[in-house]
């Protein structure tokens, strides 16, 4: 039986991975990446919604120390204000 391959999930054209708080934006075969990170989140009904996410535009080069590969950071208020930034700031970042 061949193995069914899962799609990625993607977001504006980027590929979307998660693990645990950490969203990684982006590929890792191009120069930037986004890691976005859920810093706090509260209970609404029955699911989690995050209140507070940190935004890291991030160089992708194997041999930058991890605090070296930061290019800009801010923090927001909700994942859909983060994604939103993450999203403009990899499409400048990847245009340039």
């Amino acid at each position: 039986m061949a193995a069914e391959k899962k799609a990625a999930l993607e977001y504006k054209g980027h590929q979307l991975r998660r693990k645990d708080n950490m969203i990684y934006y982006g590929s890792m075969a191009d120069k930037y990446i986004i890691l976005l990170q859920i810093l706090e989140s509260k209970a609404v009904k029955d699911m989690d919604v995050a209140t507070k996410v940190s935004v890291q535009l991030q160089l992708t080069h194997p041999d930058l120390k991890s605090r070296d590969r930061i290019v800009k950071k801010t923090e927001k208020d909700s994942l859909y204000t983060a994604m939103d930034v993450a999203s403009v700031w990899l499409n400048r970042a990847l245009s340039q």
